[in-house]
């Protein structure tokens, strides 16, 4: 691992201890009511885990959109904007928990399933996902669709620690909570033989954010000048990118290293 790689890994580390910073909730079980909840952070965090101090974007989004039959919350918009605008998806490859778990689960020894058409084609999935369970559901039917029925940050740092934590929640255990485990296990097994599986296929926050990938100001670019096409960047790269920068890279650098006429650098 080199040095920007543990530059990375470290951002992304602190991130999750900042967004999940109240400890003291863990052992009660008990949500974190405090000021800053009123403040979303950039990546996918659960609003529910105990050691939550932030609100997620994409949970409040839809908390918005469920309640805009009354008063939309355009609050949650302008932030998914800002964010998008000024980070776009430079959010999923440094400062998403998420994308952490993703990420060390990969690195454990089995055999890889490596990209192809199939991930390619696969990758469009998550906007899907976006407009039905993030926009649809919570407008038609007034319920956070995704957080409700997929989210795994949801369950695996509010659902399991909260249950773990509250005996009154284990005894209300159900169908649809067994239903999320099966999710999240799915979810977390499949990032083992393939890259970030979970940002690829299914997250709609990232989703989101890719739709900025030509405007944001943050991330990687490509010197034309130097660059003599050989295409080594995509080729490399795990994320199934068509060239450095488009909707599906989390400018995570790895491509830097790699290109023989050093034409890849970060926006400054």
């Amino acid at each position: 691992m080199n040095i920007k790689d543990r530059k990375r890994r470290l951002t992304q580390l602190v991130c999750a201890l900042l967004y999940n910073c109240n400890f003291k909730g863990f052992p009660g079980g008990r949500i974190y009511q405090g000021k800053t909840k009123g403040v979303c952070v950039p990546g996918l965090n659960c609003y529910s885990c105990p050691g939550a101090v932030g609100s997620c974007p994409l949970g409040s989004f839809q908390s918005a959109l469920a309640s805009s039959k009354y008063r939309f919350n355009y609050y949650v918009l302008g932030i998914l904007l800002l964010f998008g605008i000024i980070l776009g998806r430079v959010v999923c490859g440094f400062l998403c928990p998420v994308g952490l778990i993703q990420e060390l689960l990969y690195k454990l020894p089995t055999k890889k399933i490596n990209k192809g058409k199939w991930s390619s084609l696969l990758s469009y999935f998550k906007y899907l996902i976006l407009a039905i369970f993030v926009i649809a559901i919570p407008y038609v039917l007034h319920a956070p669709g995704f957080c409700k029925y997929i989210c795994p940050a949801g369950t695996l740092e509010g659902g399991l620690t909260l249950t773990i934590a509250n005996e009154k929640l284990r005894a209300l255990v159900g169908g649809l909570f067994t239903w999320k485990i099966a999710v999240l296990v799915v979810i977390l097994v499949s990032a083992v033989f393939v890259f970030r599986s979970f940002c690829r296929f299914l997250c709609p926050l990232g989703a989101i954010y890719s739709l900025f990938y030509k405007i944001s100001i943050c991330g990687v670019k490509v010197d034309e000048d130097k660059c003599v096409g050989c295409n080594k960047c995509v080729c490399e790269c795990l994320m199934d990118v068509k060239y450095v920068g488009d909707r599906e890279c989390v400018h995570c650098g790895e491509c830097i290293g790699k290109c023989p006429t050093c034409a890849i650098s970060y926006k400054k």
